[in-house]
């Protein structure tokens, strides 16, 4: 697990890295959307999504509507509902041998072919409703803001020479979405995701046991063979938790 530092902290950083060669009103624009980030809308952090995640797509290999993968994650996606707290839910595959699944605040779930391959149906169910609890649970918002605050910052200081920073490019987009994808979750967020996945599947009547069955799959993997082992520490000992969730029936 990687540290976790607090958005202004991590502005401020981006900040001081560059701001050497920053003329001072870059410095002050800078500064200005550092807090524009601290306190970005739900609204404002689903259209920044809009756009990582489109563009994301475009830079993807994704399953056609026909092919094994997305049949079977129509499946899925029906067992799990079609929102998030109100938030329409879009599914896709990608087709990578990568073991990994991601959520963002506007509702983009995305599957990898390679994470469909190694699990069931039932683990896939598992893994998504954690995924969607980091959505629900307001942690992608805050991994959104931390990422914008650092495009932001770099932005700045690239357009120094103007006084003031542009929109984000079609790049910073792309590394917009690639740092959500790549978000590192406390543990304790980690462990609330998990438990919303337990709630989630509760709720629609679906089996626990794949969560737990997912996270010991997970947990078998070496560190670097999967991103999801990389940003899912303790796997071993959460799949146990949710196993004695499930002894305990509650």
């Amino acid at each position: 697990m990687k540290l976790q530092f607090p958005l202004s902290a991590l502005a401020f950083a981006t900040l001081l890295s560059g701001c050497q060669n920053m003329s001072p009103d870059a410095m002050l624009q800078t500064g200005m959307m550092a807090v524009q980030a601290a306190t970005l809308s739900d609204a404002e952090v689903k259209s920044q999504a809009d756009q990582a995640c489109v563009q994301m797509d475009a830079e993807a290999p994704i399953a056609p509507a026909d092919s094994k993968y997305s049949q079977r994650l129509d499946k899925i996606a029906a067992n799990l509902g079609s929102q998030i707290h109100g938030t329409p839910v879009n599914y896709k595959v990608y087709l990578t041998d990568e073991v990994n699944a991601w959520a963002m605040a506007n509702g983009c779930v995305r599957v990898y072919s390679g994470l469909m391959d190694l699990m069931t149906d039932n683990e896939v169910e598992g893994v998504l409703g954690h995924e969607m609890g980091h959505v629900a649970l307001g942690h992608t918002k805050k991994a959104m803001q931390a990422a914008y605050a650092t495009s932001a910052a770099r932005n700045a200081a690239a357009s120094s020479g103007n006084g003031a920073a542009a929109a984000l490019s079609s790049s910073q987009i792309g590394e917009l979405g690639e740092a959500l994808v790549n978000a590192q979750f406390s543990q304790s967020q980690e462990s609330d995701a998990d438990d919303f996945s337990f709630d989630l599947l509760t709720q629609r009547g679906v089996n626990r046991e794949g969560l737990v069955t997912a996270f010991e799959k997970l947990a078998k993997l070496g560190s670097g063979e999967s991103s999801m082992f990389d940003s899912h520490p303790a796997s071993a000992e959460r799949a146990a938790h949710i196993r004695a969730r499930i002894a305990a029936n509650k």
